[in-house]
């Protein structure tokens, strides 16, 4: 037997147990990515409701999406929304893992606090931030003073439901923080403090170069979620006032629901996929970009 017949099997008996082990994903990502985006697809180039499949019209929705300014409002608003919360979250979950981290006797007190928000189902947060957010007896106005209408108020609905989301969720990117800064070896930060190093000396030599792979992360998760906001706009706004925190998702929800025009509400999708998908390749360069400066 020739040798590369027996380098093809060998590759061939150590490949089999890994499709194996793989069989289960990729049969699930078949199942219920590939084939949906696959129809949502077709769907788009269709003129469709909820319950049939009309004419083939082509490119005709996307046609009309590209001259949809309620789509163009939409966009803004889920962009405007991730900016509101992206950068806070990202600071706020390493600023609370770094006190977490600090106070050693109190760590798993601190820990729960911090991280209890985060299990609250959506429908919980929001009656909270409702409650919070109310003009006359919520919290937020009887600490500020006054009687703001946060959320009946178009400047202020979309940054009061960012606040909200912000509290929400912060919890899980101080997690991610909390793992980062307790694989940091110790003797580093005693070799350090030798030399005479202290404070924000230590913080950028040591705790930022390590941590910076675990804020690259945090900052993908967070704007991917970011992104995909619905449920908080849906139930203490449902996208008004005037439309001002009807985001894409929301909209695409009206428009296969109340409307029922599935087609449309398919094109909304894949436009809004391909905006997300260049939005991701854009930041995959900067972080590049920014990790050959060694920023």
């Amino acid at each position: 037997m020739k040798p590369n017949d027996l380098a093809l099997r060998s590759a061939r008996r150590e490949g089999l147990p890994a499709l194996t082990l793989l069989a289960p994903f990729l049969i699930v990502f078949l199942l219920f990515f590939l084939v949906p985006a696959g129809v949502t697809f077709w769907m788009s180039l269709t003129e469709s409701s909820l319950t049939r499949t009309n004419a083939f019209v082509g490119l005709a929705n996307y046609h009309t999406l590209l001259n949809d300014p309620a789509f163009w409002d939409s966009v803004l608003n889920t962009f405007y929304f991730a900016l509101l919360t992206v950068i806070p979250l990202t600071a706020l979950g390493l600023v609370m893992a770094l006190l977490v981290n600090r106070f050693v006797k109190a760590q798993a007190w601190l820990q729960g606090v911090f991280f209890l928000p985060f299990v609250l189902p959506i429908s919980v947060m929001t009656l909270i931030a409702d409650w919070m957010l109310q003009p006359s007896s919520g919290v937020i106005n009887h600490i500020l003073g006054g009687q703001r209408p946060w959320l009946a108020d178009p400047y202020l609905a979309l940054p009061a439901v960012a606040i909200g989301t912000v509290w929400w969720t912060v919890g899980f990117n101080m997690l991610l923080f909390l793992a980062g800064l307790r694989n940091i070896p110790a003797d580093l930060y005693e070799a350090a403090a030798l030399d005479g190093a202290r404070g924000f000396t230590l913080f950028h030599s040591i705790t930022w170069p390590a941590l910076r792979p675990v804020a690259t992360t945090a900052l993908i998760l967070q704007i991917i979620a970011s992104l995909k906001v619905f449920g908080q706009t849906y139930i203490l706004t449902s996208g008004g006032p005037f439309n001002t925190t009807r985001v894409t998702l929301h909209y695409m929800y009206e428009t296969a629901f109340t409307q029922s025009d599935a087609g449309y509400a398919a094109a909304i999708a894949m436009a809004f996929v391909t905006i997300v998908i260049l939005l991701s390749a854009l930041q995959a360069g900067v972080v590049r970009w920014l990790a050959r400066r060694d920023i």
